[in-house]
C-alpha cells in the first residue's frame, strides 16, 4: 500500500443524449412509438495523484475552446461541454493547490476528445505522458484518415509530446500504481488500480463504465460510444473479478455520485 493522496479536478460538464450512454435506454413501442429524448449531465473530472514517485495527472479533459470551433459543430451539439472554458485545467488544477508546472506525469486513460484536450499544455517539454499503443495508433487512424472514430481530434494530441507507450494488458510503473488495459469504448483505454494507504484498493475504470449503471446492470454503453462490444464485456469481467478477488472500490468515468465520493472522501 502507498501513502498517496488523490485530488478530484472539476472540468465542468457534458450534457448527451441518455442512449449515447446506456444502450437501448429509451426505445420505441407500440404504446409508446414517440418517446421524449432524454438528455443528462455528465461530470468530466481529472485525478492529481499526490504520489512518493511525483505527481500524477490522470486525463487533461476537454479543450478550454471546445464550444467555440475546437470541436466540429456536430461532435459539440451531441456531447455539448458549455462550461469547458471556465473549467480549464489550470482553473482546475489551481483550486487544490497546484499547477501545470507541478506535473510529473501524465496518463492518458484515452484519447478521446474529452480526455486530451489539455495535452497541448505539455507538449515541448520532458513530461511523460502514458498511453496505451492500441490507442495511440487508434487514434491517429481516426483523426488522419475517414475511418475509425469520430471522436479523436488531431489538435489534441498531435503535439512534440514525451509519449510513454504501454503495451501490454498490465503494467506496473509506480508502486502499488497498476495500469490495467480495458478495452471496449476505445481500443486503448487504460485504468489504474491503486493500493491506498488509508482508502483501501480502488479502480479508476474510466470510461468503460460512463456511469454506475454500466457497470453494476452489466448495460453496455451506446453503440456509438462503443469500438467492440466483446471487448467491453470481457473488460467488465476482468473489472468484476478484481472486485471479488481485492474488495476493490470501483469508479465510472462520468458518474456524479463517484465524483462527489472522490471528492469528499479522498485526499
Amino acid at each position: 500500500m502507498v501513502d498517496a493522496d488523490i485530488h478530484l479536478l472539476d472540468r465542468g460538464t457534458i450534457r448527451t443524449d441518455s442512449n449515447h450512454i446506456i444502450e437501448g435506454h429509451i426505445t420505441a413501442s407500440a404504446d409508446n412509438p414517440h418517446p421524449d429524448v432524454a438528455l443528462v449531465d455528465g461530470p468530466v473530472y481529472n485525478l492529481l495523484i499526490d504520489h512518493p514517485e511525483g505527481t500524477i495527472l490522470w486525463d487533461t479533459g476537454s479543450h478550454p475552446e471546445a464550444g467555440d470551433g475546437h470541436w466540429p459543430d456536430e461532435l459539440y451539439a451531441a456531447f455539448e461541454h458549455a462550461d469547458a472554458d471556465e473549467r480549464d485545467l489550470d482553473t482546475a488544477l489551481g483550486e487544490v493547490g497546484y499547477t501545470v508546472d507541478d506535473i510529473d506525469y501524465v496518463v492518458q486513460s484515452h484519447l478521446h476528445l474529452d480526455h486530451a484536450g489539455g495535452l497541448y499544455r505539455f507538449a515541448d517539454t520532458d513530461v511523460p505522458v502514458f498511453v496505451h499503443e492500441a490507442e495511440l495508433k487508434y487514434a491517429y487512424y481516426s483523426a488522419k484518415t475517414d475511418a475509425g472514430s469520430t471522436a479523436y481530434l488531431a489538435d489534441d494530441f498531435d503535439h512534440n509530446l514525451n509519449w510513454e507507450i504501454v503495451h501490454r494488458d498490465g503494467e506496473t510503473h509506480f508502486e502499488d500504481i497498476e495500469f490495467l488495459h480495458l478495452p471496449g469504448h476505445t481500443p486503448g483505454l487504460l485504468g489504474l488500480s491503486i493500493d491506498l494507504d488509508d482508502e483501501g484498493r480502488v479502480l479508476i475504470a474510466g470510461d468503460e463504465f460512463y456511469t454506475r449503471t454500466n457497470f453494476e446492470d452489466e448495460q453496455p454503453l451506446g453503440a456509438g460510444l462503443l469500438w467492440s462490444k466483446r471487448d467491453w464485456y470481457d473488460s467488465l469481467r476482468k473489472i468484476q473479478e478484481r472486485q471479488r478477488r481485492h474488495d476493490v472500490r470501483v469508479f465510472c468515468g462520468h458518474d456524479p455520485v463517484d465524483v462527489a465520493t472522490l471528492r469528499d472522501e479522498f485526499a
